[in-house]
Protein backbone atom coordinates (compact mmCIF):
# COMPACT_ATOMS: atom_id res chain seq x y z
CA UNK A 1 0.00 0.00 0.00
CA UNK A 2 1.21 3.77 -0.65
CA UNK A 3 1.53 6.09 2.09
CA UNK A 4 1.08 9.29 1.60
CA UNK A 5 4.47 11.54 1.79
CA UNK A 6 4.33 14.53 4.18
CA UNK A 7 6.77 17.41 3.84
CA UNK A 8 9.43 16.24 5.71
CA UNK A 9 10.00 13.20 3.93
CA UNK A 10 8.74 14.00 0.37
CA UNK A 11 10.94 13.73 -3.29
CA UNK A 12 10.54 17.11 -4.45
CA UNK A 13 14.19 18.84 -5.36
CA UNK A 14 14.15 22.62 -4.16
CA UNK A 15 14.83 25.27 -7.01
CA UNK A 16 14.18 28.54 -7.48
CA UNK A 17 14.29 30.37 -10.82
CA UNK A 18 14.45 33.36 -12.27
CA UNK A 19 10.89 33.99 -12.33
CA UNK A 20 8.84 37.22 -10.73
CA UNK A 21 5.38 37.46 -10.29
CA UNK A 22 3.62 41.06 -11.38
CA UNK A 23 0.27 41.15 -9.43
CA UNK A 24 -1.72 44.32 -11.41
CA UNK A 25 -4.08 45.39 -9.25
CA UNK A 26 -4.64 41.42 -7.22
CA UNK A 27 -7.10 42.34 -4.03
CA UNK A 28 -8.44 39.09 -3.58
CA UNK A 29 -7.14 37.93 0.00
CA UNK A 30 -7.45 34.32 -0.97
CA UNK A 31 -6.02 34.64 -3.99
CA UNK A 32 -3.05 36.58 -2.52
CA UNK A 33 -2.79 34.04 -0.33
CA UNK A 34 -2.72 30.86 -2.76
CA UNK A 35 -0.54 33.23 -5.05
CA UNK A 36 2.28 32.99 -2.35
CA UNK A 37 1.38 29.52 -1.65
CA UNK A 38 1.37 28.57 -5.76
CA UNK A 39 4.70 30.95 -6.31
CA UNK A 40 6.53 28.97 -3.10
CA UNK A 41 5.48 25.61 -4.97
CA UNK A 42 7.29 26.52 -7.87
CA UNK A 43 10.26 28.36 -7.05
CA UNK A 44 9.09 31.91 -7.77
CA UNK A 45 12.22 34.40 -6.69
CA UNK A 46 9.48 37.23 -5.74
CA UNK A 47 6.26 38.36 -6.18
CA UNK A 48 5.62 42.33 -6.73
CA UNK A 49 1.79 43.41 -5.91
CA UNK A 50 1.06 46.66 -7.45
CA UNK A 51 -2.20 49.09 -7.37
CA UNK A 52 -3.89 51.44 -5.54
CA UNK A 53 -5.34 49.93 -1.97
CA UNK A 54 -3.97 46.48 -2.38
CA UNK A 55 -3.78 44.80 0.95
CA UNK A 56 -1.27 41.91 1.09
CA UNK A 57 -1.37 41.13 4.54
CA UNK A 58 -4.77 40.24 6.09
CA UNK A 59 -5.74 37.10 8.55
CA UNK A 60 -7.67 35.44 5.23
CA UNK A 61 -4.32 35.86 3.25
CA UNK A 62 -2.49 34.03 6.60
CA UNK A 63 -4.85 31.51 6.44
CA UNK A 64 -4.41 30.49 2.95
CA UNK A 65 -0.64 31.37 2.28
CA UNK A 66 0.17 28.87 5.15
CA UNK A 67 3.28 30.91 5.90
CA UNK A 68 4.62 31.18 2.36
CA UNK A 69 4.07 34.84 2.74
CA UNK A 70 7.38 34.65 5.24
CA UNK A 71 9.48 33.03 3.12
CA UNK A 72 9.07 34.12 -0.69
CA UNK A 73 9.96 37.83 -1.13
CA UNK A 74 7.35 40.04 -1.84
CA UNK A 75 7.06 44.11 -2.51
CA UNK A 76 4.10 46.09 -2.98
CA UNK A 77 3.99 49.37 -5.39
CA UNK A 78 0.89 51.44 -6.64
CA UNK A 79 2.97 52.28 -10.23
CA UNK A 80 3.21 48.84 -11.64
CA UNK A 81 4.64 50.49 -14.94
CA UNK A 82 7.62 51.83 -12.75
CA UNK A 83 8.09 47.99 -11.50
CA UNK A 84 7.73 46.85 -15.18
CA UNK A 85 10.56 49.26 -16.48
CA UNK A 86 12.49 48.58 -12.94
CA UNK A 87 12.25 44.96 -14.62
CA UNK A 88 12.89 45.49 -17.99
CA UNK A 89 16.03 47.09 -17.04
CA UNK A 90 17.17 44.08 -15.03
CA UNK A 91 16.62 41.94 -18.58
CA UNK A 92 13.16 40.92 -17.59
CA UNK A 93 10.70 38.91 -20.54
CA UNK A 94 7.85 40.49 -19.68
CA UNK A 95 4.61 38.13 -19.87
CA UNK A 96 1.63 38.86 -19.68
CA UNK A 97 -1.25 36.15 -18.82
CA UNK A 98 -4.18 37.39 -20.66
CA UNK A 99 -6.36 36.02 -23.88
CA UNK A 100 -5.98 38.19 -26.66
CA UNK A 101 -6.27 38.22 -30.19
CA UNK A 102 -2.55 37.97 -30.63
CA UNK A 103 -2.05 35.36 -27.62
CA UNK A 104 -0.12 32.39 -27.74
CA UNK A 105 -0.91 29.13 -25.49
CA UNK A 106 1.40 29.01 -22.15
CA UNK A 107 2.18 26.03 -23.69
CA UNK A 108 4.06 27.01 -26.73
CA UNK A 109 5.93 29.90 -25.36
CA UNK A 110 9.80 28.46 -25.75
CA UNK A 111 12.18 30.45 -23.34
CA UNK A 112 15.99 30.54 -23.75
CA UNK A 113 18.82 29.18 -21.81
CA UNK A 114 19.33 32.57 -19.86
CA UNK A 115 15.73 34.01 -20.13
CA UNK A 116 14.56 35.96 -16.65
CA UNK A 117 10.89 36.08 -16.86
CA UNK A 118 8.77 38.40 -15.13
CA UNK A 119 5.10 36.96 -15.37
CA UNK A 120 1.92 39.67 -15.32
CA UNK A 121 -1.17 38.44 -13.56
CA UNK A 122 -4.29 40.28 -13.70
CA UNK A 123 -7.02 42.08 -11.31
CA UNK A 124 -9.69 39.35 -10.57
CA UNK A 125 -12.65 40.31 -12.91
CA UNK A 126 -10.64 42.91 -15.11
CA UNK A 127 -7.50 40.91 -16.27
CA UNK A 128 -3.90 42.63 -17.00
CA UNK A 129 -4.66 46.29 -18.23
CA UNK A 130 -4.49 47.37 -21.41
CA UNK A 131 -1.09 49.87 -20.99
CA UNK A 132 0.46 46.64 -19.51
CA UNK A 133 -0.58 44.34 -22.50
CA UNK A 134 1.07 46.84 -24.82
CA UNK A 135 4.52 46.62 -23.12
CA UNK A 136 4.48 42.97 -22.96
CA UNK A 137 7.39 41.17 -24.66
CA UNK A 138 4.97 38.77 -25.29
CA UNK A 139 0.99 37.78 -24.32
CA UNK A 140 0.22 33.78 -23.01
CA UNK A 141 -3.01 32.72 -22.41
CA UNK A 142 -4.25 28.83 -21.06
CA UNK A 143 -6.04 27.10 -24.10
CA UNK A 144 -9.68 26.25 -22.02
CA UNK A 145 -12.07 23.52 -23.82
CA UNK A 146 -15.21 24.72 -21.50
CA UNK A 147 -17.54 27.60 -22.22
CA UNK A 148 -16.18 30.10 -19.66
CA UNK A 149 -13.02 32.18 -21.36
CA UNK A 150 -11.51 32.56 -18.22
CA UNK A 151 -10.30 31.45 -14.68
CA UNK A 152 -9.71 32.00 -11.43
CA UNK A 153 -6.68 34.41 -10.98
CA UNK A 154 -4.52 32.18 -8.87
CA UNK A 155 -5.51 28.83 -10.97
CA UNK A 156 -4.20 30.74 -13.75
CA UNK A 157 -1.13 31.30 -12.35
CA UNK A 158 -0.33 28.38 -11.00
CA UNK A 159 -1.14 26.09 -14.58
CA UNK A 160 1.23 28.95 -16.36
CA UNK A 161 4.52 28.22 -13.53
CA UNK A 162 3.82 24.50 -14.10
CA UNK A 163 3.98 25.39 -18.00
CA UNK A 164 7.09 27.90 -17.87
CA UNK A 165 8.98 25.63 -14.89
CA UNK A 166 8.24 22.33 -17.22
CA UNK A 167 10.89 23.36 -19.53
CA UNK A 168 13.35 24.82 -16.74
CA UNK A 169 13.78 21.38 -15.14
CA UNK A 170 14.07 19.29 -18.47
CA UNK A 171 16.75 16.91 -17.64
Amino acid sequence: MDQQLKHENNRFTKNQFPITLVCDRVNSPANIGSIFRIADSFGVERIHFCGENVTVISKRMQRTARSTHEIIPYEQSEQIMDVIQQLKTEDYTILSLEITKDSIPVSEYRLTSSEKIAIVIGEENLGVSENLLAVSDQIVHITMHGNNSSMNVATATGIALYEITKQLTVD
